[in-house]
């Protein structure tokens, strides 16, 4: 049997005595969809989310991970490519149109790199944009893949949803989308896990990984969980650990003054609320905040199984395990319910790195690090070359000292934005300017911009270099 790298897109990565290794190493990705930091190893002490905090414990939790982008396929796109690129969701898709007409001079994504280097690329679930890769109106349209030439082969159980379009959005026994006016915000309905979407991806992946450790080539599977992603239906003994819960108070949630990058929460305003809105009924917010947090611990209960597969294949100590969250969501905060902003609920997100022999292991780290670090940092792990065309950088420094310096993280949707040990920098396409101190506990809420030309001079400047990339 190979030795295995595994890494789940939550990412958790094995340092120790890699150089050395003679067998290739296998990757396990796993992404996990809308996951803010809400997890008991981040400091949300309510949440109940163990087998995270076991990786954590573990490895080296990255604290200040922030995306490229607050949706959900720019930001995969930066995860699969390490590069920054567009801000909306059809990213991918684009660069595959790119490819057809262009041929070689698009650089490969991850998966593809590792492909071309005798790895077997299996991708389940939601790790790009589309859960199964394929785009066409239900999404499994084999002619129209959303990654070409990245995976061996690329799956989504569909189950009762029929098609991986209706998994994206389902809630349990097989309820679709449709109209989202006519579909509950949040569930809880009794039954196993595989109730819900993510539970058949488990099972699925948990195939993989044994079916995969039994070859003779190395690896690279990527599973994506789908959940937290709305509408947050999970099996009802997730939510009944939160039932009587008391959470803690949400902060800053006064919408915001001036220009911002504010939006009206319409994503989640869309689903059947019961004509009830957050911001205005305190107890109706609550129960939107527990049936996150019951997501989340659905989700971390995904994560459990792959990781007791690792175990039980005598997996573990050959593996990297990488975990990751595409972006983050706003739970309230600046009165806004979802993502799609460029404050700091919408772009950090956990990412999580393990791997045999990590000095001082479970120690976290503040050092600013950014998605497109990512793609160089497996690379690096797994002795393979990192490409050239990589817009990262390897995350090796950090993970064999916490305290190492990280970067300054970009992001972009309708505007761009920057962020550094101490502030944060919006710029507005019409030239407006945001600029938040983190050194006071008024977060993201008072601009202080014409109080700080100078750091508005020197992060403009680093914003713009790094942009210049993309």
């Amino acid at each position: 049997m190979r030795t295995f790298t595994y890494l789940v897109c939550l990412l958790g990565m094995s340092l120790g005595g890699l150089a050395d290794a003679t067998d290739p190493l296998n990757v396990l990705m796993i992404c996990v969809d809308d996951l803010r930091p809400e997890l008991r190893s981040f400091g949300k002490e309510y949440i109940n989310s163990p087998n995270i905090d076991a990786l954590a414990s573990r490895g080296r939790a990255f604290h200040r991970h922030y995306v490229q982008a607050p949706t959900c396929g720019a930001s995969r796109y930066a995860l699969l490519t390490g590069m920054y690129g567009p801000s909306g969701n059809e990213a991918l898709f684009d660069r595959a149109k790119r490819i057809d007409t262009k041929g070689g001079n698009v650089p490969p994504s991850m998966p593809e790199w590792f492909r071309s280097r005798g790895f077997t690329t299996v991708s389940i679930g939601k790790v790009s944009h589309h859960p199964g890769g394929r785009g066409g109106v239900d999404w499994d349209d084999d002619t129209q893949p959303e990654m070409p030439g990245a995976w061996t082969r690329h799956r989504l159980p569909s189950g009762p949803w029929m098609h991986p379009r209706g998994a994206m959005h389902g809630l349990a026994n097989g309820e679709i989308r449709g109209d989202s006016s006519d579909m509950d915000v949040f569930q809880s309905t009794e039954g196993p896990d595989t109730i819900y979407p993510d539970g058949l991806i488990t099972a699925m992946a948990l195939d993989e990984l044994k079916n995969l450790s039994a070859e003779s080539a190395p690896f690279f599977l990527a599973v994506g969980l789908i959940r937290p992603h709305l509408p947050f239906g999970a099996p009802a003994k997730y939510y009944e650990q939160y039932r009587d819960v008391v959470l803690p108070a949400v902060t800053h949630t006064e919408k915001p003054l001036g220009k911002t990058t504010w939006h009206k929460s319409s994503e989640f305003m869309r689903y059947n609320r019961w004509d009830k809105d957050p911001n205005e009924d305190a107890e109706f917010a609550t129960a939107v905040r527990r049936h996150y947090a019951a997501c989340v611990s659905f989700a971390d209960a995904q994560v459990g199984r792959l990781i007791e597969q690792l175990d039980s294949l005598g997996l573990r100590n050959n593996t990297i395990v990488v975990l990751w969250g595409d972006h983050g969501w706003h739970l309230g905060e600046h009165a806004v319910w979802g993502k799609h902003t460029l404050f700091d609920e919408s772009l950090r997100s956990p990412l999580i790195i393990d791997y045999p022999g990590i000095p001082m292991a479970g120690v976290k780290t503040d050092s600013i690090v950014e998605t497109v670090d990512i793609f160089p940092t497996i690379c690096d792990l797994a002795g393979l070359p990192i490409a050239a065309f990589s817009q990262g950088q390897t995350l090796r420094p950090i993970l064999e000292t916490p305290s190492a310096a990280g970067h300054a993280a970009v992001s972009y949707a309708a505007a761009k934005t920057i962020c550094s040990d101490t502030h944060r920098l919006i710029l507005h396409p019409r030239g407006e300017v945001e600029l938040y101190d983190h050194r006071t506990d008024r977060g993201e809420t008072k601009n202080v911009a014409v109080e700080q030309p100078e750091m508005v001079k020197t992060l403009r400047n680093l914003l713009n270099e790094k942009m210049a990339r993309r």
